[in-house]
């Protein structure tokens, strides 16, 4: 190889590797933006639960809308993110039912209000959006049909409900606490089946 050719390949290789680095950079910020977006959401709730993925300007929208609304203001609110050209929105809308309304707010308080888990209530300290930023090692979490979607929420334990099944669906610090929610959610009357699908976050080492 001439040394002509051979330093044309290292510049070559260079700029392209500037050019994945940039990429990934923009990525990376309208990862946040979208976030951040959904975050702002005024109706976004304990008992709704947004998840979304970003691939190359194209934005898809999934989880459960408890407040009539929030589907259609999700994706609004995307659209306003830099770097979205396109968003497929498939939240679905939990349908209105007072049997599910006060499974809801048993479970809430059954869980908001445990000694060992209050401190994932309002207030005690360790809100989703600012305990749990999400990140790397975070959007692996498999939350069943959400897998390798980017969670977004306030409320480290979403309580979803459909038809008298719950779903928990969010992050805590450990196995213990992630155990003591669904005995808790278990332990409401009336509903069908309850599912906990809550994550322990991966804490790295120091």
């Amino acid at each position: 190889m001439s040394k002509v050719v051979w330093i044309g390949s290292v510049v070559l290789g260079l700029f392209l590797s500037v050019g994945v680095v940039a990429a990934q950079s923009t990525a990376n910020r309208s990862v946040e933006e979208i976030r951040k977006e959904l975050m702002q959401l005024p109706y976004y709730g304990v008992f709704d639960f947004l998840a979304f993925k970003y691939d190359k300007g194209t934005v898809t929208l999934m989880g459960y809308g408890y407040h009539p609304g929030l589907k259609s203001d999700a994706e609004r609110a995307v659209k306003r993110a830099s770097g979205v050209d396109t968003v497929v929105n498939k939240i679905e809308e939990l349908p209105p039912s007072p049997n599910d309304d006060e499974l809801r707010w048993k479970v809430y308080y059954a869980i908001y209000r445990d000694p060992f888990l209050s401190r994932y209530a309002p207030g005690g300290g360790m809100l989703w959006g600012h305990r749990h930023a999400g990140g790397v090692g975070f959007n692996a979490i498999d939350f069943a049909d959400l897998h390798g979607m980017e969670p977004a929420g306030y409320f480290p334990i979403h309580i979803v409900v459909k038809n008298g099944r719950v779903r928990l669906i969010g992050v805590v610090d450990n196995e213990g606490d992630k155990t003591i929610a669904g005995t808790k959610a278990r332990g409401v009357p009336g509903s069908f089946e309850v599912s906990n699908e809550l994550a322990v976050e991966k804490h790295q080492e120091q």
